[in-house]
């Protein structure tokens, strides 16, 4: 796996003064974990943006700050979606030796025979898992084949996933991730409830009718 490094200081300036250090170019942050105090950092915004733009959520990045380099996972980013900028990110700081938490996004790979001989429809029900594993042990994906999914009700759940040895699944092993079900079952359903409703005015109006004809007769 690359090692992607980050260059950051740390920052003194925090609340609302932090406009001033984005006009500048740069990007507030925050560092944190286990035996470290939360540290406020600043790095090159330009620069964070773009790795952080291509690094998977699972994946490690490289904190480096006064000399010493502190891997980390990307636990929050605040995002301006107007101007589609980064505002503030949280690292999380781990130790190499010690089992951490994470989720990882699930890729989907092949493809369904239902959905291309039978015209119906792949619904995904989930598209990361949670995991445990030691930081060095983080999969960036967890890869799931559709490819046997070839009838209507086939689906995958979390227990048929194969995951690194080192790697624990903790998602309940009976979720399921993705399923086929048949297509337009809603739109003929409201297709009969439609013809029904059409119906029983033409029903109750012939009723009308008959009595009619039985008064005149009686007449």
């Amino acid at each position: 796996m690359e090692k992607i490094v980050l260059k950051a200081t740390k920052r003194d300036v925090t609340g609302k003064q932090v406009r001033a250090l984005r006009r500048q170019g740069k990007l507030p942050a925050v560092l944190y974990g286990h035996n470290m105090p939360s540290t406020p950092i600043t790095l090159n915004a330009r620069e964070a943006a773009h790795v952080l733009a291509r690094l998977p959520s699972s994946s490690l990045v490289t904190i480096e700050l006064d000399g010493k380099e502190y891997p980390a996972l990307v636990r929050e980013k605040q995002r301006d979606f107007i101007k589609n900028t980064l505002l503030h990110v949280d690292f999380l700081a781990v130790t190499m030796t010690e089992r951490i938490r994470a989720t990882v996004a699930i890729e989907m790979v092949g493809e369904a025979p239902a959905v291309k001989e039978l015209g119906a429809i792949l619904v995904t029900n989930l598209d990361q898992l949670e995991i445990e594993c030691l930081p060095g042990d983080l999969p960036e994906r967890i890869v799931v084949d559709i490819s046997g999914l070839t009838e209507i009700g086939s689906a995958v759940h979390v227990r048929d996933v194969e995951v690194p040895e080192k790697v624990d699944v903790l998602t309940d092993p009976d979720e399921v991730i993705a399923v086929i079900t048949a297509a337009r079952e809603e739109e003929v359903t409201e297709e009969v409830a439609v013809e029904a409703e059409v119906e029983e005015p033409e029903v109750i109006e012939r009723g009308k009718k008959e009595e009619e004809e039985e008064a005149e007769s009686e007449e």
